[in-house]
């Protein structure tokens, strides 16, 4: 059983950065694929990016160039840097881990997942 929990959201303006953090426990850590996600007030949850064990990346086409994911296997944590954000990224954050192999983009393919972190972009 892994636990997940994130941390670093908050209130920024737009154009500002935020770093969320997502620390791993309870499980082999290195052997997941990583995932963000997020969810805004009446959306479906929605892709963010996704990490392979050895940092293979993906990110949906809305944060490319502006996020990027990434990975400490030696602390169990996994990390989304964000830049450049927009009132439009506001939303719940969620870290998400999936025993199988492959990024997906799918929230159902995910086994495991954090409590989420709010990150409000005001304009």
């Amino acid at each position: 059983q892994v636990q997940l929990v994130e941390s670093g959201g908050g209130l920024v303006q737009d154009g500002g950065s935020l770093r969320l953090s997502c620390a791993a426990s309870g499980g082999t850590f290195s052997t997941h694929i990583m995932g963000w996600f997020r969810q805004a007030p009446g959306k479906d949850r929605e892709f963010v990016a996704g990490i392979t064990w050895i940092g293979i990346r993906t990110h949906s086409d809305s944060v490319k160039g502006r996020f990027t994911i990434s990975r400490d296997n030696a602390k169990n944590t996994v990390y989304l840097q964000m830049n450049n954000l927009k009132p439009e990224d506001t939303a719940v954050y969620f870290c998400a881990a999936r025993s199988a192999a492959g990024i997906s983009q799918g929230a159902q393919d995910y086994d495991y997942w954090g409590q989420g972190t709010q990150v409000t972009v005001s304009s």
